[in-house]
C-alpha cells in the first residue's frame, strides 16, 4: 500500500506544479457571467466558454480592487459601458489555485478594443443575414398615412427621453393632438431584447383595437455598450417584419444600430422623433393652407372665366335675338302684306260673288214670291168658295143634330134638326125620314 497524503499536500502540490509549468500569464477569451462587485471593491465573475447556448467550460475569475479601477476605467472610458453579464472579452490571466477556494484565475487587464471588435463582427453578421433575408429595408417600404396622429411608444416609462418625448407633444405651441399608448419595455441588460420583442408584438395587437399608425422606439441616449439590445438580430427581425411603420430615437451620436437600420425612420434623439411627428402635423397644415389657397384663387379664376363666357354667350344670344326679332318682324310684315293682299283680293272675289249671290236670290226670291202670291190667291179663291157664307149667299143651307152634321151622324124621327141660312137659324123636329 502507498503512503496516503492528506489533501493539504496534494492541493500543495497542485499548486506547486501549475505554478512551475504554467506561464505567468495568458490572452483567454471568454463571456463574463456571474458578475458581481464586493463592498471592497473587488470583482468576481465567470468566464465561460460558449457553444450556441450550451456551456463548453468556465474558471472563475478575480479582478482585485486595485486592478479592477484601473482596467474598469480605461474600459468604460474606450468602450462607454462598464464591465457586465453576457460581455465577451479578451482578458489577461494567470492561473491561480488555492487549497481552500480551488482553481481560478487572477484578471490583470482586458482589452477593450476586442470587445468593441466583437461587437462589430457580431453587428456586421447579424446586418449581413438580414440583408440576406431581405429583412433590412422592409418596414421601409410601408406606407405612412398623411398624418400620423396615434402612435404606440415603445420605452420604459421612467426613462428621461420619454419624459422628453411626451413633453414635447403635449406642450407643442400649436396644440396638435397626438395620441399616444406606452407599452413599456427594458431598454438595456440582458432582458431587454426579450422585453422589447414583447412589447412590439403586444403594440401590433393592438393595432385594430386603437387604431395605431405607427410605433415610436424611444430611449435616451446611454453607453455604447448598453445599446447592444438594438444590434441583436431578433429586436432587428422583429422591428423589420412590424406591420406598421417603427420610428427610432434612441438617443446616441455613434454610428446607427442595426434597429435603426431596419426601422422605417430613424431619428437621433426621442425629442427629434417628436418634432418630426409634429412637423407632419405643421406641413398638413400648411398644404392644407395652400390646397385652400389654390382652390380660391382657381374658383375665382374658373368664376371669372364663367363670367366672362356668361358675358359673351349673353351678347351672343341678345344679338341672335335681335337678328331672329328682325328677321321674323320682315317675316311679319312680309306676311302681314300678302295676307293683306289675299284678303283684299278674296274680298272683292267675296263681294262680286256676293252680289250675284244677291242678284241671284233677288230674282230667285221675287219668282218665288210671285209663285207664292198666285198660289195665295188660288187658295184664297177656293177659301172663298168653300166659304159657308159663300155657300149660304147661293142659297144653301147646314143642318145638324145636336151639333154634328146631319151627313155624319144618323137621323130619327123627333130629333131636334138646326138649320143655317146665310141669314137664319131654324130649329125643327123631324117628323117623317124617307130613304134615297
Amino acid at each position: 500500500m502507498q503512503n496516503p497524503q492528506s489533501i493539504s499536500e496534494l492541493t500543495h502540490l497542485i499548486q506547486s506544479v501549475l505554478e512551475n509549468e504554467l506561464e505567468p500569464v495568458y490572452w483567454v477569451i471568454g463571456e463574463i457571467a456571474d458578475f458581481r462587485q464586493a463592498p471592497q471593491g473587488h470583482a468576481y465573475f465567470e468566464l465561460v466558454e460558449k457553444q450556441g447556448n450550451q456551456v463548453m467550460a468556465k474558471i472563475k475569475a478575480n479582478l482585485w480592487q486595485f486592478t479592477y479601477r484601473t482596467v474598469a476605467a480605461r474600459f468604460e472610458s474606450q468602450t462607454g459601458s462598464g464591465l457586465k453579464n453576457g460581455m465577451k472579452v479578451l482578458a489577461q490571466v494567470n492561473v491561480n489555485y488555492h487549497p481552500v477556494y480551488g482553481l481560478s484565475v487572477n484578471v490583470k487587464d482586458i482589452d477593450p478594443s476586442f470587445s468593441l471588435g466583437e461587437r462589430a463582427r457580431i453587428r456586421q453578421e447579424t446586418i449581413d443575414r438580414l440583408t440576406k433575408e431581405g429583412l433590412l429595408r422592409l418596414n421601409a417600404n410601408l406606407q405612412l398615412p398623411i398624418l400620423v396622429q396615434k402612435i404606440a411608444i415603445i420605452s420604459s416609462p421612467t426613462a428621461a427621453g420619454y419624459g422628453d418625448f411626451i413633453n414635447q407633444i403635449e406642450h407643442n405651441p400649436n396644440g396638435y393632438k397626438l395620441y399616444h399608448r406606452l407599452f413599456p419595455s427594458m431598454m438595456q441588460g440582458n432582458e431587454a431584447v426579450a422585453s422589447l420583442v414583447q412589447a412590439i408584438t403586444l403594440a401590433e395587437s393592438m393595432r385594430e383595437k386603437l387604431q395605431l399608425e405607427a410605433i415610436v422606439i424611444i430611449r435616451g441616449g446611454g453607453a455604447q455598450l448598453d445599446l447592444d439590445c438594438f444590434d441583436d438580430y431578433r429586436v432587428a427581425a422583429k422591428i423589420a417584419n412590424c406591420t406598421l411603420p417603427v420610428f427610432t430615437g434612441i438617443g446616441h451620436e455613434r454610428d446607427e444600430t442595426i434597429a435603426d437600420l431596419v426601422a422605417h425612420t430613424r431619428l437621433k434623439t426621442p425629442t427629434a422623433v417628436a418634432e418630426f411627428l409634429l412637423s407632419g402635423f405643421r406641413e398638413f397644415e400648411e398644404n392644407l393652407g395652400i390646397a385652400l389657397t389654390r382652390l380660391d384663387r382657381a374658383t375665382r379664376q374658373k368664376l371669372r372665366e364663367e363670367e366672362t363666357l356668361l358675358n359673351q354667350f349673353s351678347l351672343r344670344i341678345k344679338s341672335g335675338i335681335g337678328n331672329r326679332l328682325n328677321l321674323e318682324k320682315e317675316k311679319l310684315t312680309s306676311k302681314t302684306s300678302r295676307i293683306s293682299t289675299l284678303a283684299k283680293n278674296r274680298i272683292g272675289v267675296q263681294t262680286i260673288q256676293l252680289d250675284s249671290l244677291e242678284k241671284n236670290f233677288k230674282k230667285a226670291l221675287d219668282n218665288f214670291l210671285s209663285k207664292e202670291n198666285e198660289r195665295l190667291e188660288s187658295r184664297i179663291t177656293s177659301l172663298r168658295q168653300l166659304n159657308p157664307e159663300t155657300i149660304f149667299a147661293r142659297g144653301y143651307t147646314r143642318s145638324e143634330i145636336n151639333g154634328i152634321p146631319i151627313s155624319q151622324t144618323k137621323a130619327h124621327i123627333g130629333d131636334q134638326l138646326v138649320t143655317h141660312t146665310s141669314g137664319e137659324k131654324i130649329n125643327s123636329t123631324i117628323t117623317q125620314i124617307e130613304e134615297k
